[in-house]
């Protein structure tokens, strides 16, 4: 029986070790995105991006499905034990709404972070920053660098 998991690369730099699906876009504020169907996106944090918020408490929308996106709006917050981050529109659409099941278990956000533990859905065009797995390597080593460099800094590195 073939194995059912997408196609990896594997990063490790660091302390740091992840598994990074081929399929996926990477967007410089460390969000992937899926393509579920022609146009629709399932979008979720990398494991990078869970590491540095720690254990996820809760996460809530402030956008409603159907509502109208740009690359780079807030549309929602996520709450770790460790910080609190804004959750940025990955696509220009609309937003297709929550993934429920992360909503009533926010752990498996941190479990599954390219699995079940996508965050929301969006109808529309990726952010057009975003890149393949290749350019995402790229974008974390340097990410990783900054960050030994200048640690005082990390909460800086990223965003829209």
């Amino acid at each position: 029986m073939p194995d059912p998991s997408p196609e990896v690369i594997r990063f490790k730099r660091n302390h740091f070790t992840t598994r990074l699906p081929v399929r996926f876009l990477y967007c410089p504020s460390h969000f992937w995105l899926s393509e579920t169907s022609p146009g629709e996106w399932r979008v979720g944090l990398t494991a990078f991006a869970t590491r540095m918020l720690g254990e996820i408490v809760e996460l809530d929308f402030e956008v409603r499905e159907g509502d109208a996106a740009a690359v780079g709006d807030v549309i929602g917050w996520i709450e770790g034990f460790k910080a609190v981050s804004d959750v940025f529109a990955a696509a220009g659409g609309e937003f297709g709404g929550p993934n429920p099941d992360a909503a009533r278990d926010a752990e498996r956000i941190c479990r599954d972070p390219y699995g079940e533990g996508w965050l929301y859905s969006i109808r529309g065009q990726p952010d057009p920053r975003a890149t393949d797995v290749g350019g995402y390597v790229e974008h974390l080593d340097r990410t990783i660098d900054a960050m030994l460099e200048k640690p005082w800094r990390s909460a800086e590195i990223g965003g829209p």
